[in-house]
This record gives structure tokens, sequence and C-alpha cells, in this order.
């Protein structure tokens, strides 16, 4: 199933005010001509005009009608996950397994890991008796959080402990950090996007440090690189992750959440935050920095050798990961 995010249709808004076409629409967004007719049909019923929020807003109550869980309304999928669960499988390599080698009849289909805990300990997988077939089969979750209590209520939260190794090994491309770079006396910040093996970087302006902010920095750092180069996304405990479940459902893109005040938990993004101080000091002013320059400044770090990459470039080591 195509999912439309809150950046698809905010660009069908756009292109429709230019008068253009359906099909040419579903071009430029790389989705089916029938997944672009629906969505335009079904909010501009009555002569109204698209908005990409009201559409975004619709979908959104549409979806929680039900207050249903994946696995209790998609019956293959729970039936795929529960026999995996009983042959000793944990959930974080179901889910693994089922995004990177799909069967034909389930190749569209996806779940995290932390989605199958919840069916498990909190949906209708209490009635079936499944948490003995977890390896530690606690008949409650334990969960393992930070040593302070966390300010901000972040929904859905999975704490970075339970981060597959595969992630902290820096084995695979496709494993992000995100930050936010504050700036003396001002609201306007820098979004910035690390990536841990290639240590490729994405910087977008933001206006202020809200979620949505942030979340619309991050939709166009995704939209930049090809999908498979985004497989999980790091954050800190501040208010800027809010919205992490839009870009997680919305790419799905694994989200996972650094203890308080353990911001060197995601160092690789907090190291290129320094290497930006060298061109953007704190006390710059960055309503006097156009976006053609955060680009400019963006790609001096990417196309500077680096010792971890054997002093390749991270934009050549992220091209032969597009090219393999």
């Amino acid at each position: 199933m195509q999912i439309l995010t809150i950046g698809d249709r905010e660009k069908i808004e756009k292109y429709l005010s230019l008068k253009m076409k359906k099909r040419p629409i579903a071009r430029l967004l790389k989705r089916d001509a029938s997944v672009i007719r629906r969505a335009i049909s079904k909010n501009t019923q009555n002569g109204r005009r698209y908005s990409a929020i009201k559409a975004q807003a619709r979908t959104e109550r549409e979806s929680h009608k039900t207050n249903k869980r994946k696995l209790e309304t998609d019956h293959i999928l729970h039936d795929y996950v529960v026999e995996r669960l009983k042959a000793d499988l944990s959930p974080e390599e179901i889910a693994g397994r089922l995004k990177n080698h799909p069967s034909k009849e389930l190749k569209e289909k996806y779940i995290n890991h932390e989605s199958i805990y919840q069916y498990i300990y909190e949906g209708e997988g209490r009635y079936e008796h499944l948490y003995p077939c977890l390896r530690k089969a606690h008949k409650k979750r334990w969960r393992k959080f930070g040593r302070r209590k966390q300010k901000t209520s972040i929904p859905e939260r999975v704490p970075i402990d339970l981060r597959p190794e595969i992630i902290n090994l820096r084995s695979r491309y496709g494993d992000w950090e995100t930050d936010t770079m504050y700036f003396r006396k001002q609201k306007v910040s820098l979004s910035v996007q690390h990536e841990r093996k290639s240590l490729l970087i994405r910087i977008h302006k933001v206006l202020d440090k809200s979620a949505e902010e942030t979340e619309g920095a991050i939709n166009d750092s995704v939209e930049s690189l090809p999908a498979e180069l985004w497989k999980s996304l790091t954050y800190d405990n501040d208010k800027e992750g809010v919205r992490h479940t839009k870009i997680r459902d919305g790419y799905d893109i694994e989200t996972y959440f650094c203890d308080p005040y353990a911001s060197w938990q995601k160092g690789g993004v907090e190291n290129s935050n320094g290497l930006l101080r060298q061109y953007l000091p704190r006390t710059t002013d960055l309503s006097t920095i156009t976006d053609e320059q955060i680009y400019q400044i963006q790609e001096k770090l990417n196309n500077r050798p680096r010792k971890k990459l054997n002093y390749l470039t991270p934009n050549e080591v992220i091209s032969t990961a597009v090219t393999n």
C-alpha cells in the first residue's frame, strides 16, 4: 500500500494550484496514478479546493476510527508473526526478516518490532499467551529508561536500549541520527541529520524548535535520497521528536530515543554539529544565511575526506551504496 505523507500532500496542493493533471503529479511523486486520483477526488468533493492539511487530518482521523492494532486487523500478518514467535524468533528478527526478505504474499506488508511487543503485552496478544515465546518470558513488559525522569512526553517512544545491534555496529547504510543546532538569541535553528556509516549529513533551516518544523526538515532529508538509505532514525528526548511517528509510519523508518541527558549516545550527529560550527558559530545570525549557503556548507562537509572512511568523502561512500 502506498502511503501519502504530509509532504506528498503539500506537493499535490502546489501542483494543483499550477493546474497540473493527476498523471503528471503521480509521476513527479513516484506514486501510482490511482493513488493520486483517489486522494484528490476524496478531498475535493462538492467543489472544495484541495488542502494538504485537511487531507492529512482526514486520513489520520479515519486511520484511528477502529482503534485497532495492525496485528488485530491483518490476519495474514498476524499468523506470520505468531508462527515465528512460536519458532523462537525475537520480534526484532521477525520484523527484520519481513522487511528485508519478505515472501511473495507478504511483500507489501511490514511491521516494526515495537508493534509486536505492544501486541503481546497490551493488545489482543495478551489473550493468546504469547509472552512465553520471548527470550526472557516476562509476564509484564520491562522497560529500560534513563536514570532521570524525562520531561517531554513522546508517544510510542522506543528507547535506545532496544535498538538492534546492527545499528550500533554501523555495519549497514541507512541508520541516521538527528539533532537541532541552536544559535544565540534567535528562534531560527538548523535541523541536522547524520548517517552513521557514510558520515553523510543533511541540513535544513527551521523557523523554530517545534516538532512540526523538525518533521518538515526530516521529510526533506528523507526525500533527498533513495528510500533504501533510510532504515532508522535516532532522536534525543527534546520536544522536536514528538511527531516521530509521522516519520516512522510515513516512510517505514524505525525511530529510537537516547536516554534522558545522554546526547553522547548519538555522537555522530554531535560531531557533525561541531564541524558545522567552523562555518556557523553560535553567534551567527541565521536570518542572513540563505538556503543555498546552507546547502553549500552541507556539501563542503560531504566532500571532505574523513579518516574514519579511509580518507574517502561521505559523498563518495554513499554513491557506492546507491549503485550497489
